[in-house]
C-alpha cells in the first residue's frame, strides 16, 4: 500500500473527501512481515467484549446492552466519538501512481458483476461504490517491476520513494532483472537505496533472471501458492505478495489483514471507529466475498479517494 495520513472515523462516516485534494497514504506491513497483533491494533477490544452479529446481511455490534448499528456514529454529549489512533507498526510504504499516469492500464473483467454483487449484500458499499463513478483498480502488468517498486517505497515516504525510482529508473531504464544484475548492488545504493535495499533488489532479479519463480504458471496458480512462492524473495513479505496478487494477477477475492489501513476502513465504516481485532475484520469481510479484493478497494478510497496502483 507510509506516512499515515488518516481521516478521523467521523468525517470518514459522514463522506469521503473531494478528489482533488491531497490523497492521503498508507503505512503498511514491513517485508519482515510482521502481522497486525489485535492488541496492537485495538487494546481497547479486551476490555469490552463483543462480536460481529448479523442483521439482515449487514455487521452490528452486540454488547450488553444489545445491538446496535455499527455504521452510526456512536454520540457522547452532542459530540461524535474519535477512532482511536492505531498503534504504529513496522511497515513498508508501497510507491503509488494516480490511475492516468499508468500506461495501459487494464480493467478487471469481474469488476462491474462484482460492484453490483457488493452493493446487493453490503449497506455500506451500497453507498460508498457509487461514490467513485468508474475508478477501479489497474494492474502495472509488469511482476518484476511490480515487485521492485514495492521494495524501493518500503519504510520511505511516497514522495521519497518517488525520487529514488526515478533515479533508479535514470541509471537502468530497461528496468529487466538483467540490467539491474548488472548494476549491482553498488550502483544500486547509488541511487539513494539503504544497501539492504539494493540486496533486496538483486536477490529479486536473480530470481526473475534464473528462473527460480514461475511467472508463466502464477495465473493458474492459486493465492497461497504464489504468496509462498514470492515470500521465499528477500524483502518481499505476506502483504507485498497479498499487493502482487490484487494489482498485479488483479485476484478477486484477496483479504490483506496485514494492511493497516483496511483495519481502519472496516473500523471507521462498520464499528463508529470503534477499534476491531483482526478476527473481527475477517467477520465483516465474510460478506464481501468472493469479492474482497474490490471490497477492500473501495474501504482504501473510503480513507483516501485518490485511486493507486503499484
Amino acid at each position: 500500500m507510509n506516512a499515515v495520513a488518516r481521516k478521523t472515523a467521523s468525517a470518514a462516516a459522514k463522506a469521503p473527501r473531494a478528489a482533488g485534494k491531497t490523497a492521503a497514504t498508507r503505512r503498511q506491513p514491513a517485508a519482515d512481515d510482521a502481522p497486525v497483533k489485535e492488541g496492537a491494533v485495538a487494546k481497547a477490544a479486551a476490555a469490552t467484549p463483543r462480536r460481529v452479529a448479523k442483521a439482515n446481511g449487514q455487521p452490528v455490534l452486540k454488547t450488553a446492552g444489545g445491538k446496535a448499528p455499527a455504521a452510526k456514529v456512536a454520540q457522547t454529549k452532542g459530540t461524535a466519538t474519535r477512532a482511536p489512533r492505531a498503534k504504529a507498526l513496522p511497515e513498508a510504504e508501497a510507491v503509488p501512481l494516480a490511475v492516468e499516469t499508468v500506461e495501459g492500464a487494464i480493467r478487471p473483467a469481474y469488476w462491474d458483476e462484482a460492484c453490483a454483487d457488493l452493493m446487493k449484500r453490503d449497506r455500506i458499499l451500497r453507498k460508498l461504490i457509487p461514490t467513485y463513478g468508474p475508478a477501479h483498480l489497474v494492474s502495472r502488468g509488469d511482476p518484476f517491476v511490480t515487485l521492485a517498486r514495492s521494495i524501493v517505497g518500503q519504510q520511505i515516504s511516497v514522495k521519497a520513494a518517488q525520487a529514488v525510482w526515478d533515479r533508479l529508473a535514470a541509471a537502468c531504464p530497461k528496468l529487466t532483472p538483467a540490467q539491474l544484475l548488472r548494476a549491482g548492488v553498488e550502483k544500486l545504493s547509488a541511487c539513494g537505496l539503504s544497501r539492504r535495499k539494493a540486496e533486496y533488489i538483486v536477490d529479486l532479479a536473480d530470481h526473475f533472471k534464473a528462473g527460480h519463480v514461475h511467472v508463466a504458471n502464477w495465473a493458474e496458480m492459486d493465492d497461497e501458492a504464489v504468496i509462498a512462492e514470492l515470500t521465499q524473495i528477500r524483502g518481499i513479505g505476506r502483504w507485498t505478495a497479498e499487493m502482487f496478487l490484487m494489482f498485479n494477477l488483479m485476484r478477486p477475492n484477496v483479504l490483506p489483514l496485514d494492511d493497516i489501513g483496511l483495519i481502519n476502513a472496516i473500523s471507521a465504516n462498520y464499528f463508529s471507529g470503534e477499534p476491531v481485532t483482526r478476527s473481527e475484520a475477517r467477520e465483516v469481510a465474510a460478506n464481501w466475498e468472493p469479492w474482497r479484493t474490490v471490497a477492500t478497494w473501495y474501504m482504501w478510497r473510503s480513507l483516501d479517494p485518490l485511486p493507486v496502483t503499484y
